[in-house]
């Protein structure tokens, strides 16, 4: 449910890798960490009240906390089981990515989240192939509760955690509701996000640990049990009745101020228009990781050092880190086999890139405005592939390190009505990732 597997099923028969039916791409559980955990840029405050009980507990108040320039990853994982009417089809493991950054405050408290979130999965030769990938910016007040446009997908779980204005004690239970919101185009049609509403039942556990910190456990969980009315559009099928259960534990660090980690156990079924039953179960858990901002100006000046001179390549830093572009990079015709001068190239940037450990990469391929979207995409993501392969092999990073992703020629640099111009935009950009 949360990846593209290769499994074919009667929903529907006839798509292409970028196009997977309902069977292949993860549906209503695809994204719930990185969905859930879009909260987790923003941190939890503990407020210490001016005395403790008579039973000697210290009633806490949560709130989200956000400071502007504060930079998040969450990182989860997914296992899953997938049943087909009844019976079992297959399973999946997905490893779901999020990059955060607090780019505003109000005076209210609320913060302004702006993310990447990211679904694929790692292979030890390949790296963190990512299958799709969503950009969001929203509001979340202190109590937890957005503010988002219509128009963004990400994250699908919205108003979770939600704390109630009192101070809680261990045992204190509360509800808030809470909904998800779905991209169902590819598998239905339906061209807006697709909205399932439910209500959130919270238990603060008290004390707990989690890696040797002290952390407070709070338990939230939701059943969904929803009805919907047909789509305004739809293609093939559309959900009929969506039903079943998360069941999440939190654990909060009060002392940092955040949340730490979650840990979660899923089953949801759908019955569909056409009379098809397709079920999720599965469990999943992700742990949030503060970023180190980087010196960007040290480092883009000790990678111009190292490789400026090289031709075909360029350096440039911005909000995401350090890139290292190499245009109109060769490889055998229709191939992704590199020729021996390129990989000169890709052997001397990695001897630099071990020179600056501790942060992430991602290998983004690009093309010129050639041939079909579809071609473009599939191209430029196994050109990216195999740059990330021969960095693996050269020990420059572990393979869950380094991120691959193909975007065609959506993001040319420059323009692809002259050769010079498709020249540069084939290109392979290696970036070293603040967050």
């Amino acid at each position: 449910m949360r990846n593209e597997t290769g499994h074919t099923s009667t929903i529907p028969k006839s798509r292409n890798p970028f196009q997977p039916c309902l069977m292949d791409y993860p549906i209503i559980r695809q994204l719930i960490p990185l969905l859930l955990l879009s909260v987790l840029s923003a941190q939890l405050w503990g407020q210490t009240p001016p005395s403790a009980t008579p039973g000697g507990q210290t009633p806490l108040s949560l709130r989200h906390q956000f400071v502007q320039g504060d930079k998040y990853r969450v990182l989860s994982k997914v296992s899953e089981d997938i049943y087909i009417n009844r019976r079992y089809s297959h399973s999946s493991e997905i490893t779901n990515r999020i990059a955060f950054e607090v780019t505003g405050v109000k005076p209210d408290g609320s913060g302004q989240l702006r993310g990447t979130f990211q679904t694929g999965s790692v292979s030890s030769a390949r790296g963190y192939e990512v299958t799709q990938e969503y950009e969001s910016e929203y509001w979340q007040n202190p109590l937890g509760r957005y503010d988002i446009l219509p128009r963004y997908f990400m994250p699908v779980v919205r108003h979770v955690p939600t704390f109630p204005e009192r101070q809680l004690l261990p045992g204190d239970s509360w509800t808030a509701p809470a909904e998800e919101r779905h991209d169902f185009r590819n598998d239905f049609g339906i061209a807006e996000p697709y909205v399932i509403p439910f209500e959130v039942r919270y238990r603060y556990q008290g004390p707990g640990n989690f890696n040797d910190t002290a952390v407070e456990l709070i338990q939230a969980d939701y059943t969904i049990f929803y009805q919907p009315p047909p789509p305004a559009s739809w293609t093939l099928a559309y959900p009929v009745q969506i039903s079943g259960y998360s069941n999440q534990l939190h654990y909060w660090d009060n002392q940092r101020g955040g949340l730490m980690a979650y840990e979660e156990q899923f089953k949801f079924i759908f019955e569909l228009s056409n009379g098809a039953i397709v079920e999720y179960r599965g469990i999943a858990w992700a742990e949030v990781i503060e970023a180190d901002l980087m010196d960007r100006d040290s480092v883009e000046d000790q990678v111009r050092d190292a490789v400026g001179n090289i031709a075909d390549v360029s350096i440039q830093s911005d909000s995401r880190g350090v890139t290292i572009s190499l245009e109109n990079i060769r490889f055998e015709a229709d191939s992704t086999r590199l020729l021996p001068g390129e990989m000169d190239k890709v052997r001397q940037i990695a001897e630099v890139l071990k020179q600056i450990p501790g942060y992430n990469l991602q290998i983004s391929g690009h093309t010129a405005l050639a041939g079909t979207v579809e071609a473009r995409a599939q191209l430029s993501h196994e050109r990216a592939r195999t740059i990330a392969e021969l960095l693996i092999q050269l020990a420059v990073r572990e393979a869950e390190d380094i991120t691959v992703i193909g975007y065609g020629a959506e993001r040319p640099i420059a323009p692809n009505t002259t050769e010079a111009g498709r020249s540069r935009n084939r290109r392979v950009e290696i970036t070293i990732l603040e967050n």
